[in-house]
């Protein structure tokens, strides 16, 4: 029996008697989502605890592959000290696992729930280390849109981890008016605007988000609580809810502040974290960490208050390799074939581009040119080739090429060697599979 279809409380069947893929020995059953249940698990080599979420392909509708495979990339790339870390993607025919950090301590919200509510200070540590991750994320152009307590865990010392970033919104889902538009997340804690169908900026929509998280905190119990979703949102907007007696004057203030229904009025996480009360007893700023192997950070034009700024890492290089491309990790059906190359260059834009241009000209292929630097090159029976340039640290490009084989399959190798050979030197180095 595979994971998908085991006992609620029981690992796999396979899995009591070998490891899993000979490297992970699964145990009890932590938590189960709509398609996927996380059970505890040890490494074999080093015995080290982790959580594994194990995913069952078939029960992922096609509509939902793009959410798993963005909550893959999003953790690959985002090492923070309060982020659960992804340590390694696996994948069998029927199965993803997302080996992960495991959190022994639970949920915050099991925490709020069995105290009734937490005392200030410490409702201001976990409220500082929430926001050392959310601002991480943000300066990266990711919006998390789903912060809730059941998202927030809780590791063996009882710092906090934030997790669960499925719904979490990359710069390239902004539109060109610079917002995100899709309404998601969890509606008690969800920005009003957001609710509201209309265009909002994904960080200040965390924001409010932090505000429910540290009223829920303080008080034990939600600042708008309702059954009826339409009534809760009016209450939010018109600001209805009540303080209670316990709160400090300065907490009063910051939760007023953060639950702001007017985004271009509400408080920003970067001044909430300059205010004295929220750097009391602080932590050490880990917004601005980056993973020791991130390239400089580069500005990506985006809009909104975290689009500013973008980090490219190893993992964002690699990742496009296609050894490790993450959309072979969902088979696609039909007869349409889709190749992927990569490579470095150090090359102005231009030069790529046009290098690539008349090698596609040559081959008869009709080349037409988009914004943002790249080419959309087609030739009959639906073959399409496509180059796009990335400048990740200045002067490296990274450069992809996709070629979708179209109703003929495959599209020829004679496409790839022309594009190779018209490149020439422009080419710094190939990523994966170069043959």
């Amino acid at each position: 029996m595979e994971a998908a279809d085991a006992p609620s409380n029981s690992p796999p069947a396979a899995s009591r008697h070998e490891a899993l893929l000979g490297k992970y020995v699964l145990g009890r059953l932590l938590g189960r989502g709509t398609f996927a249940k996380v059970y505890y698990a040890r490494s074999l080599a080093d015995g080290a605890a982790v959580a594994i979420k194990v995913i069952d392909k078939s029960g992922v509708p096609a509509a939902m592959q793009a959410r798993v495979l963005r909550e893959v990339a999003i953790m690959s790339r985002l090492e923070h000290p309060h982020i659960v870390r992804l340590h390694e993607v696996m994948a069998t025919r029927s199965k993803i696992y997302l080996v992960m950090e495991h959190a022994g301590g639970g949920e915050l919200l099991s925490l709020v729930a069995r105290r009734g509510r937490v005392p200030e200070a410490t409702a201001r540590r976990y409220l500082q280390q929430l926001v050392a991750a959310l601002r991480f994320c943000h300066g990266r152009g990711i919006a998390h849109r789903d912060v809730k307590p059941q998202n927030l865990l809780l590791d063996g010392r009882g710092e906090l981890k934030v997790s669960d970033f499925g719904l979490s919104a990359l710069p390239e889902q902004l539109r060109d008016d610079g917002l995100l538009h899709t309404a998601c997340g969890t509606p008690a804690y969800t920005a009003p605007e957001v609710l509201r169908r209309k265009g909002y900026d994904g960080a200040r929509a965390d924001a409010w988000s932090c505000g429910v998280i540290l009223y829920v905190m303080l008080a034990g119990r939600l600042p708008f609580d309702d059954s009826n979703i339409p009534a809760m949102c009016r209450k939010a907007q018109r600001r209805e809810y009540e303080i209670p007696s316990w709160f400090s004057q300065t907490a009063r203030r910051v939760v007023s502040r953060l639950l702001d229904p007017n985004p271009d009025t509400r408080m920003t996480l970067d001044s909430l974290a300059d205010l004295p009360w929220f750097k009391k007893d602080s932590i050490k700023d880990l917004s601005g960490l980056r993973r020791s192997t991130s390239l400089p950070a580069v500005a990506s034009g985006g809009g909104g208050e975290y689009g500013s700024c973008m980090a490219a890492n190893a993992f964002d290089i690699i990742s496009l390799s296609s050894g490790l491309d993450l959309s072979g990790l969902f088979e696609e059906g039909g007869t349409k074939s889709t190749e992927k190359r990569s490579f470095t260059s150090t090359a102005p834009v231009e030069g790529v581009l046009g290098r690539i241009e008349e090698a596609a000209e040559e081959m008869g292929y009709r080349v037409e040119r988009r914004k943002g630097g790249s080419l959309v090159m087609s030739k009959d029976h639906g073959k399409v080739l496509s180059a796009e340039a990335v400048e990740v640290a200045p002067p490296l490009l990274l450069v992809e090429l996709n070629a979708d084989g179209g109703r003929g399959g495959d599209v020829e190798q004679l496409s790839w060697t022309g594009l190779r050979r018209g490149l020439g030197d422009a080419v710094l180095d190939w990523l994966g599979n170069t043959e």
